[in-house]
């Protein structure tokens, strides 16, 4: 009998299928940084336009819907909700446990290295008169939108290997939650769109970079468990 977590001939193609994803998406962040870093000027072409729009285009009550939104990518609720998708997908006390621990590790994992990006790129914020939130810290790559890409990526990979799939509803909604929670920082004027823009690329590629260790190093584990 195989084991519950070991992935069979598909799994292992869609993790090298991961893996040039993963490739591809950590090259366009370092074109995107070395861009960022190199500009002349503090605005890309994308950033100054849907910057303005944003601002002119904020009555009070969007600006609190989108806090709303924008203050469930980060804090306890990500952890969280990878908690229970860990405890949704595992058959097992032990797989529960074990997938959500895992997800949990790679978040924070991914959540270090996005902070040190961030910290030797050191890009300023938009104007301060701009903001109608809380921000801290650098600006590229956006935070809340690494957080809340990852912890959707994370959640749709589980749902998607574990013992128990998630409805394509569930998959479309956490997947659309993790977008909009990036599109919010840039409405809420506190990053430019390439901050949220490298966010994404960050997560895709750290995701997508755990599948394919999960895909090559699982079934070397399963076997030597049975």
């Amino acid at each position: 009998m195989s084991h519950p977590f070991t992935p069979g001939p598909v799994d292992r193609a869609i993790g090298r299928r991961a893996g040039w994803v993963a490739v591809c998406a950590f090259v366009l962040l370092a074109s995107l940084t070395l861009w960022v870093m190199r500009a002349s000027e503090p605005l890309l072409p994308t950033d100054a336009g849907l910057h303005s729009w944003s601002v002119a285009h904020r009555p009070a009550w969007a600006a609190a819907a989108a806090r709303a939104v924008t203050d469930t990518g980060t804090g306890v609720i990500p952890y969280a909700v990878l908690f229970l998708v860990g405890m949704y997908v595992g058959r097992t006390a032990r797989q529960r446990c074990t997938v959500a621990l895992a997800l949990i590790v790679c978040l924070g994992a991914g959540q270090a290295l996005r902070y040190t990006a961030m910290s030797v790129v050191a890009r300023p914020r938009p104007p301060v008169g701009d903001w109608v939130a809380h921000a801290s810290g650098w600006s590229f790559p956006s935070g809340h939108s690494t957080t809340a890409a990852m912890t959707a990526a994370l959640a749709i990979a589980a749902l998607s290997f574990g013992s128990r799939r998630g409805s394509r509803l569930a998959v479309a909604v956490i997947g659309l939650w993790g977008v909009a929670v990036g599109l919010t920082r840039v409405y809420l004027g506190v990053h430019w769109f390439t901050d949220v823009l490298g966010g994404w690329l960050f997560a895709v590629g750290w995701v997508c970079l755990v599948v394919w260790a999960y895909a090559r190093w699982a079934p070397a584990v399963g076997r030597k468990e049975a």
